[in-house]
């Protein structure tokens, strides 16, 4: 039997969530704050975690980061605040799903299934590396000489889009494009190139001598050298 941890602070929530994936066959436990689900984590191994952002003596972000440095167990937040940069925030802190409230308890029971089935047969094609950077695709995190750099939406979009282009090259106007796509925000030229610098100066040892964004003047970009 695969025994799940739910770290949620609101009784409603923690309940329902508790009784029905018992109802599914799990073993469930529960704790209200970071120190009860310290408690549990020092003496129970878990298949997966449910854990909630806010919690009365601490922050679920902080708590996610802390097991990661020990543990590969699955994590999906749940969490009231469902802005893009709050989500990246939650996978590049390590967690595997983020689910904002309210939330269907089927639709979380469907999520947990897909979480257990990858963390079972994890995809090595979701993991790029190039150098000394490297991206998990599920998980949207980034990493440089393993540690983790810390993109905005935008700036992350730009480097996937590139990197799942890689070999190409993407003129402006396409990338352009891409971004403006993505949520409706509005994107320059003047804007492209303030992400292309913010980015460099994020990934790059050298910015002024670029190894991953490449400029190839007079067109546009390429991750890499282009083919």
């Amino acid at each position: 039997m695969q025994r799940i941890l739910i770290i949620e602070d609101d009784t409603t929530i923690r309940n329902g969530i508790q009784l029905y994936l018992q109802k599914k066959e799990f073993a469930v436990d529960c704790a209200d704050t970071i120190a009860a689900a310290n408690a549990l984590l020092a003496k129970v191994v878990y298949h997966l975690i449910l854990l909630d952002i806010r919690l009365p003596d601490g922050n679920g972000l902080e708590l996610c980061s802390k097991l990661r440095e020990t543990s590969t167990t699955p994590i999906i937040f749940l969490t009231a605040n469902d802005t893009e940069e709050q989500m990246i925030t939650g996978f590049q802190h390590g967690c595997d799903d983020y689910l904002a409230k309210p939330f269907s308890i089927a639709l979380l029971y469907q999520r947990i299934l897909a979480v257990l089935r990858r963390s079972q047969n994890p995809a090595s094609d979701d993991i790029f590396s190039y150098l000394s950077l490297t991206i998990d695709f599920t998980k949207m995190q980034v990493l440089k000489n393993d540690v983790p750099v810390k993109l905005s939406a935008m700036e992350y979009k730009l480097l996937e889009l590139l990197i799942r282009n890689r070999g190409q090259v993407l003129t402006r106007d396409l990338i352009l494009e891409r971004l403006w796509d993505c949520d409706g925000n509005f994107v320059d030229e003047n804007t492209l190139r303030v992400l292309i610098r913010r980015l460099r100066q994020k990934i790059e040892t050298d910015p002024k001598n670029p190894k991953f964004i490449v400029t190839v003047f007079g067109i546009g970009y390429t991750f890499g050298e282009a083919q």
